[in-house]
C-alpha cells in the first residue's frame, strides 16, 4: 500500500472517528490483491481496506450491510469512500480459525475446543445461505450471478492449465474435457439446493475473536449449491480434518439446514462428495498457480493435503462412474512422490517471509526498515568482550576465521546469540503462522566490524538451517569501506 492510499484511510478515520490517529500497522497481503491496515487511536483500533477491483468493494459493502440486518456475524463496514476504492471495517483481531486450530492441534486429534467452533461455523453456514440468500441483490455480484456450468468449467480448466501441466502428468486433453463436461452435468442437476454461496468459506476467512467465529471475505459471492461451501471448510486441505470429524460436521451442518428447508439428507451427503472433488481441483489450481508461477512457496506446502483428499475420494468411490481420464489423472497424482512431500520440504508454508538481518556501528544510525513495518529486533552486541581492542585484530572483521575462534572461545557470544535464537525463532515462527512477509533483526557494536558482523552471520545461517525462508545479509560499515574479507 502506498503512502497515499495510506493517508486517505487516515484522513477517512479522523473524519469519522473525530480521533488523531497514533499509529498505523500494516497487515499482510493474502492471495487476494487487496491491502489492510490497522488504524490506531487513543480509543479505537479500526481496519482500512483498500481495492482497485471497484465491483468487488461495491459487493463487500452491499453484502456486509444485507448479512448484518440478518444478523450474520460479519465485521461492520464504519466508513466508506469507494470513489477513492477504501473503507473502514470493524476490527475483527489476529487470530483465524486455522491458525487456532494449529496453536491447539497436538497430534492426529481433533480437539474439542476446536470442534465447537467449527460446529458454530457450520451452523452458521446454514443461516448465512439460506437466511442470507432471502431479499440477497445478486446483480451485484463482483463476477457471475450464479455459480453455473460456466463458472465451474473456468475452475476445471484453471486446475488442467495451471497444475496438471505444470507438475507433468499425461492425459488426452479431449477426453479429460469431455469428463469435465460430465462432470459440470451431474453437478448442475442440484437445481433444489441453489441459495447463497461464500465461494471461499475456509478456515483463513473465519476469525475468532471472544471465542466466537466471523466471516470474512465473502465478495465473490453468488448463488449456487450449498454444497460446496461445506465442501469448502471441511475438506480444506492445510487444515486436514480427520474424515470421522467431517462426517460428524455434516450431519451437524444437515441438521440445521433441515430445520429451515426440506432437504433430501441421504442424496446431499452422496452429492456433496462430488463437489469436495470440485473444490479440491480448483485449490490445486491456485496452488499451482500461486505456488508454481508466483512463486510463493507458503501454497506448495497445502498440495499434499490436497491430494491426500483426492485420493480418498477415489478409494471410497465418492467420483462419479463415467469419468475414465480424470481418475487417471487423480492416479498419477497420488503416486507423485515429490507433490505428497511437499509440506516437508516447505513446512509451515514458509519461504512467504523475508528476515533481513544487518550489522551497523552506533556511530551511525539504527538500520531503518524499507518494508514499512517499523523494524524489528535490535540486538546490543557491545557488552560482548570485543576482538577489536587487539592488534591481531583491528583490521578484520567478524568473517575472518581468527576472529571468529576469537569470539567463540574468549567471549560470551555463544551464550548471547542462544538467547537471541530462542527471541527469534518464536517470531518467525509466528511470522510464518500469520503469513507476514517481513522481519527485520539489527545487530549493533562500537564500529560494527566483528561482534556484530559475526552475530549477523551466525543468525542467517541458524535461520536458514532451520526454516524455509528468505533471508537477506547487510553489513552497513563494511558496504560503506569496502571491506574485504
Amino acid at each position: 500500500m502506498n503512502e497515499t492510499i495510506e493517508n486517505s484511510l487516515i484522513e477517512l478515520f479522523e473524519a469519522t472517528f473525530q480521533e488523531k490517529a497514533l499509529q498505523v500497522e500494516h497487515i499482510p497481503a493474502s492471495a487476494s490483491d487487496r491491502r489492510y491496515v490497522r488504524i490506531m487511536s487513543k480509543n479505537k483500533n479500526i481496519i482500512g481496506s483498500y481495492n482497485s477491483n471497484k465491483k468487488e468493494n461495491v459487493a463487500f459493502v452491499a453484502f456486509t450491510k444485507h448479512f448484518i440486518k440478518k444478523g450474520i456475524a460479519v465485521p461492520a463496514v464504519l466508513a466508506e469512500n469507494l470513489e477513492q476504492d477504501i473503507y473502514l471495517l470493524e476490527d475483527l483481531g489476529n487470530q483465524t480459525l486455522l491458525q487456532y486450530l494449529n496453536q491447539e492441534r497436538t497430534s492426529d486429534t481433533f480437539p474439542s475446543s476446536v470442534f465447537d467452533l467449527y460446529k458454530k461455523a457450520v451452523q452458521d453456514l446454514a443461516h448465512l445461505q439460506i437466511e442470507g440468500d432471502e431479499g440477497f441483490d445478486y446483480d451485484l455480484c463482483s463476477e457471475s450471478k450464479k455459480f453455473n456450468k460456466r463458472a465451474m468449467l473456468y475452475d476445471l480448466n484453471a486446475f488442467q492449465f495451471h497444475f496438471l501441466k505444470v507438475v507433468g502428468v499425461v492425459y488426452d486433453i479431449e477426453k479429460l474435457e469431455r469428463d469435465f463436461k460430465r462432470l459440470i452435468q451431474f453437478l448442475t442437476k442440484e437445481k433444489d439446493y441453489n441459495y447463497f454461496m461464500f465461494r471461499d468459506f475456509q478456515s483463513r476467512n473465519i476469525m475468532i475473536k471472544d471465542g466466537k467465529p466471523y466471516y470474512i471475505d465473502y465478495q465473490s459471492g453468488r448463488k449456487g449449491a450449498l454444497q460446496y461451501d461445506l465442501a469448502s471448510l471441511l475438506y480444506q486441505a492445510k487444515a486436514n480434518i480427520p474424515q470421522a470429524t467431517r462426517d460428524e460436521l455434516t450431519d451437524i451442518y444437515i441438521e440445521e439446514i433441515s430445520q429451515m428447508i426440506d432437504i433430501d439428507k441421504n442424496h446431499f451427503k452422496k452429492t456433496a462428495y462430488t463437489f469436495v472433488l470440485l473444490r479440491t481441483l480448483q485449490v490445486l489450481s491456485t496452488y499451482g498457480y500461486r505456488g508454481f508461477y508466483q512463486r510463493k512457496a507458503h501454497f506448495l506446502a497445502s498440495i499434499p493435503y490436497a491430494i491426500n483428499n483426492l485420493e480418498w475420494l477415489l478409494n471410497n468411490k465418492h467420483i462419479p462412474k463415467r469419468l475414465p481420464e480424470l481418475k487417471s489423472v487423480i492416479r498419477q497424482l497420488t503416486k507423485m512422490q515429490h507433490l505428497r512431500t511437499m509440506n516437508d520440504k516447505y513446512p509451515n508454508g514458509a519461504s512467504n517471509l523475508t528476515v533481513t538481518i544487518s550489522s551497523f556501528s552506533y556511530k551511525r544510525n539504527i538500520p531503518t526498515d524499507d518494508s514499512g513495518n517499523g523494524g524489528g529486533f535490535v540486538f546490543d552486541c557491545r557488552s560482548i568482550h570485543n576482538p577489536g581492542r587487539y592488534e591481531p585484530y583491528k583490521k578484520l572483521t567478524g568473517r575472518d576465521e581468527s576472529v571468529k575462534q576469537f569470539l567463540e572461545t574468549k567471549s560470551e557470544i555463544p551464550a548471547f546469540l542462544e538467547s537471541v535464537y530462542t527471541l527469534v525463532d518464536a517470531a518467525v515462527k509466528k511470522y510464518i503462522d500469520r503469513d507476514f512477509t517481513s522481519l527485520m533483526v539489527s545487530f549493533g557494536c562500537t564500529g560494527g566490524q566483528h561482534r556484530s558482523v559475526y552475530s549477523t552471520d551466525a543468525l542467517a545461517k541458524h535461520l536458514q538451517e532451520k526454516f524455509n525462508i528468505n533471508v537477506k545479509v547487510n553489513h552497513v560499515e563494511q558496504e560503506l569501506k569496502n571491506w574485504i574479507n
